[in-house]
């Protein structure tokens, strides 16, 4: 197969526990490129496990390379409980000879996957291969959002080299730019300058806050749903919980609400890819944050086989339709709530002339609080935005 160029076959853990049932596990179910074996049959597979061992561009966590085989340690023990689950493990890629031939390499693989229905898992590697994920999108012709779980922005400084802490900068400015939202979950405002914040009101990117996130988690659900790409920094939760990483700081998300953001991701029918970060095995203890990082990934594909199908471009009697009348305003917003899943969307008026570029953003996720919030004259954030995009 053409991209089994850029992989190399991994040593398959041992995930029997000696003493425990013998029931299935993951690592029974995945389709693994190991050492002495051919390169898996993808027909059929709808997911696939990368691992990228580069971690040259990481800021100050060097060792995070190492993260994928510790990852897959546990992460093949843990029970399947879908008898469903068609996964490929492909491998790794492992450093080039220079950043840009892991970041070719990277996104020749992951686009690949993009173009045949397959959704990657990347594990990473140090969170600039973020921007080798988003670049395995051009060829499709696809504008997309991008939902990063993260303490900071990652824009560096317009001087400074394209790096772990800049690559988001890398991504705004790369031509054609086919990024059409960018949405920052959980960050902590000391770790972000003033300035960072008001480029991301003036670029009409959607951030929120630690606390805010956390008072109320199941907020999370509907921003990830308007994601494509999920980059996650295992940074975003805190060192008792993860502290398998050089910048690992006291506060962050827990790990239970790590998962769900997780779940809420592999639930989305819009997101296609997802990629878990910076873990680096040298930091940490007795494998706390692999193993945590294995549930995350354990999470998004227990997510990902409860889709229902219901991303709102499809019949629109699967739905139920509220028109919301605002006061001083030009448009109605109008809502559609899942007969399936109760999940919300808001309607953007779109112009013919942008229909077929934005189809896939003119409906953005949301949730019935939103409505809510119509309902008293105010017009929520996530609409606005997306307006301001497209008027």
């Amino acid at each position: 197969m053409e991209i089994a160029i850029y992989l190399q076959p991994i040593e398959i853990p041992d995930y029997q526990i000696v003493g425990e049932t013998q029931q299935r596990r993951m690592g029974d179910l995945i389709q693994s490129y190991s050492m002495g074996s051919s390169f898996p049959d993808l027909a059929g597979v709808q997911l696939a496990l990368i691992g990228i061992r580069e971690s040259s561009l990481s800021v100050e966590n060097y060792g995070c390379k190492e993260a994928p085989d510790a990852v897959r340690k546990y992460l093949y023990r843990l029970y399947a409980h879908n008898s469903r689950i068609k996964i490929a493990d492909l491998g790794n890629i492992n450093a080039g000879f220079q950043v840009e031939d892991t970041l070719f390499a990277a996104k020749s693989v992951i686009e690949y996957c993009l173009k045949n229905n397959i959704v990657p898992i990347i594990i990473g590697g140090s969170q600039d291969l973020t921007y080798a994920n988003y670049m395995a999108y051009e060829n499709l012709g696809q504008i997309i959002n991008i939902a990063s779980v993260d303490c900071a922005f990652d824009l560096g400084n317009a001087e400074e080299t394209f790096n772990s802490k800049s690559f988001l900068s890398k991504i705004i400015l790369h031509q054609p730019n086919f990024l059409f939202n960018y949405t920052n979950i959980g960050y902590q405002t000391y770790y972000v300058d003033y300035e960072s914040i008001k480029l991301m009101s003036n670029l009409f990117f959607d951030v929120y806050r630690l606390g805010e996130l956390r008072s109320n988690i199941e907020e999370v659900e509907p921003l990830v749903r308007n994601a494509d790409l999920i980059s996650f920094d295992i940074s975003s939760i805190r060192q008792a919980e993860a502290p398998g990483n050089a910048m690992a700081s006291p506060n962050g998300f827990d790990g239970e609400e790590a998962c769900r953001i997780a779940r809420y991701a592999g639930l989305s029918d819009k997101v296609t890819s997802f990629g878990i970060y910076e873990i680096n095995p040298e930091f940490d203890r007795n494998g706390q944050t692999a193993h945590l990082a294995a549930e995350i990934i354990w999470y998004f594909i227990e997510g990902y086989y409860q889709r229902k199908g219901d991303f709102p471009h499809l019949q629109k009697d699967d739905y139920k339709k509220y028109t919301v009348g605002l006061h001083d305003h030009d448009h109605d917003i109008v809502f559609y709530e899942s007969k399936k899943s109760g999940r919300w969307w808001m309607q953007v008026p779109l112009s013919d002339q942008y229909a077929e570029k934005f189809q896939r953003h003119f409906m953005v996720a949301c949730s019935k609080s939103d409505y809510d919030l119509a309902n008293t004259n105010e017009i929520p954030d996530k609409w606005w935005q997306v307006y301001q995009k497209l008027m």
